[in-house]
């Protein structure tokens, strides 16, 4: 397919996956207004003290299915991009859906949830989509699980102010894009991935967004830690530098900055709830987005 032609395709779909985002995501707001709210007091883990349903994260699952579809009938038709690495994410971002899906509807156990992210990370180590910047395979293959739990929970507690995680993932899969793009790699599924969620994240925004309508609930965080954990690793952590050499320094920093904000909000909660002798896996008002609050800048801002 000629580059006009498929990029025409990839802003067709884009703005599909788009429009379907806010239509799905208005019908749940339509017919569900109760389902995916807690019977907990809100007012005491959410900046919001309004109670609100929690279905963003259903939609960004059902069109990341959508996106892998499109991708095998409308790009390569012949294409066998069933291998073991896209099996791997394909399940890991699986548990991690039903993981925060189970986590919205019964409130898990903190040890089994931290168990089943240690298995999301397991897949993903297992079949191939792993950190290679240190000279040891365990050593890498623990980076990687480290890597995978921690931005599964990062991106979990980030998700605690109006369109605070929506945006912050929105960067994230900007970037990988750009990436994939000046390694001129447009033809891969992954590109179509990071298209239809980008494009699921911002129709989602529009009922995200301050003062918000809907929250993205633990289905959707726990789905966006592990496919951003699974993008990170390929395009961040492993990605070669343009001459097609591997700089190791380089790596840690790209992945860092691209992460920053929730590597350092859970770190800077994680601490501060420590060194009070409280438990960091509590939610609370103490995240950096409420601190700028504090500090008189307003939600929107």
């Amino acid at each position: 397919m000629q580059g006009n032609a498929l990029l025409f395709l990839y802003l067709l779909f884009a703005a599909f996956i788009g429009l379907f985002s806010v239509i799905i995501n208005a019908l749940f707001l339509r017919f569900s207004a109760n389902l995916g709210t807690r019977n907990t007091d809100p007012a005491a883990v959410r900046w919001s003290s309004t109670t609100k349903p929690a279905l963003g994260g259903i939609s960004f699952y059902i069109i990341f299915l959508l996106s892998i579809a499109f991708y095998s009938v409308f790009l390569h038709k012949e294409a066998n991009f069933i291998n073991t690495q896209m099996m791997g994410i394909l399940g890991a971002v699986s548990l991690g859906f039903l993981l925060g899906l189970a986590d919205d509807a019964y409130n898990t156990k903190p040890m089994m949830k931290l168990a089943l992210q240690i298995l999301c990370g397991l897949i993903l180590v297992s079949t191939g989509t792993y950190i290679k910047v240190l000279p040891n395979d365990w050593a890498n293959y623990t980076l990687t699980m480290v890597w995978v739990v921690g931005l599964m929970n990062s991106v979990n507690m980030l998700d605690n102010m109006d369109g605070v995680t929506t945006t912050t993932s929105i960067s994230v899969v900007v970037g990988a894009i750009l990436l994939l793009l000046l390694q001129g790699n447009v033809t891969g599924i992954h590109l179509a991935m990071l298209v239809g969620v980008l494009a699921a994240l911002c129709g989602f925004l529009v009922f995200n967004w301050h003062p918000s309508r809907m929250y993205m609930g633990d289905t959707g965080s726990m789905f966006l830690g592990v496919f951003l954990a699974a993008i990170g690793v390929i395009y961040f952590w492993n990605a070669p530098d343009y001459n097609g050499q591997v700089i190791q320094s380089k790596q840690f920093v790209i992945a860092a900055l691209m992460f920053i904000v929730p590597i350092c909000d859970t770190a800077t909660v994680t601490i501060n709830r420590l060194l009070k002798g409280q438990s960091p896996f509590v939610g609370g008002k103490d995240h950096t987005t409420h601190h700028l609050s504090y500090f008189g800048f307003s939600d929107r801002g």
